[in-house]
């Protein structure tokens, strides 16, 4: 109806409608939303509510609820749309697979080959945040940035993958170099004698479309903007790993918090 309410549905209890709510999917919810203001309310008031919690238990493996992959992500509303962003299944090299968990890379032990993985969606507006971790050994090189669609996910021999050509942008977190176009853009962070990247420690990268920047955090520590000028293209979270079993994770926080 004109009034902004979906006739009778409109008028259903808040109680009743998530109730009703929790047992659809994501698109199924998308369309709601649309339906009128009391829809979108009971929707989007509480990123807690059963609607979540449950479409939480449904989509994403018990694993990444029970252990603390997800620990800096405040609600299920929070948890859902990581897995939504999380490494896609169908875009990343052949030498490696995304376990049960959805959100953590394996590289298989193949001699003689960089491989890399993007996310499921990229962005070509806004503000966005995500960590990344390693959870094995770094070997000799090891890329976490982001790249374009058409940025290669696999090569030959032990390389910086991200940030080989134009169509990527990295940090290597073993020597600390800033990789874009096959070139050192640099050592990063610009500080004398940086720390070396501890295995689990988990970095945060912030990509500012608007600011065409992208910055790393290291432990809530803001180690500035890493590269500056990223062009008007859709970019995508994006790692590269040598090193045989080693492991890597990748969680979508969501708009960054300012200060």
């Amino acid at each position: 109806s004109g009034s902004g309410s979906a006739g009778a549905g409109g008028r259903l209890p808040s109680r009743v409608l998530e109730l009703v709510f929790s047992y659809l999917e994501l698109s199924e919810l998308r369309s709601c939303a649309l339906v009128c203001k009391h829809w979108y309310r009971c929707l989007h008031g509480d990123e807690n509510s059963e609607v979540w919690r449950s479409l939480c238990a449904r989509r994403l493996a018990e694993e990444a609820l029970r252990t603390d992959i997800l620990c800096n992500l405040p609600s299920y509303k929070a948890k859902v749309r990581a897995f939504q962003h999380a490494f896609s299944t169908n875009d990343c090299s052949r030498n490696v697979y995304i376990k049960k968990n959805g959100f953590t890379l394996h590289r298989n032990p193949i001699a003689q080959s960089t491989d890399g993985a993007r996310t499921k969606i990229g962005f070509s507006e806004g503000r966005h945040a995500w960590e990344v971790w390693w959870e094995g050994p770094l070997g000799t090189v090891a890329v976490i940035g982001i790249a374009t669609k058409r940025a290669p996910m696999q090569c030959q021999g032990y390389v910086a993958l991200l940030g080989s050509d134009d169509q990527s942008w990295g940090w290597n977190l073993v020597d600390n170099n800033l990789l874009h176009n096959g070139e050192v853009n640099g050592s990063f962070p610009q500080c004398n004698n940086a720390p070396k990247y501890q295995i689990g420690e988990r970095i945060r990268v912030i990509l500012d479309m608007e600011d065409k920047t992208l910055a790393f955090e290291r432990g809530y520590e803001f180690l500035g903007v890493a590269f500056r000028g990223l062009p008007k293209a859709c970019l995508y979270p994006a790692v590269s790993a040598v090193y045989g079993n080693t492991e890597v994770t990748l969680v979508y926080l969501g708009k960054p918090l300012d200060g």
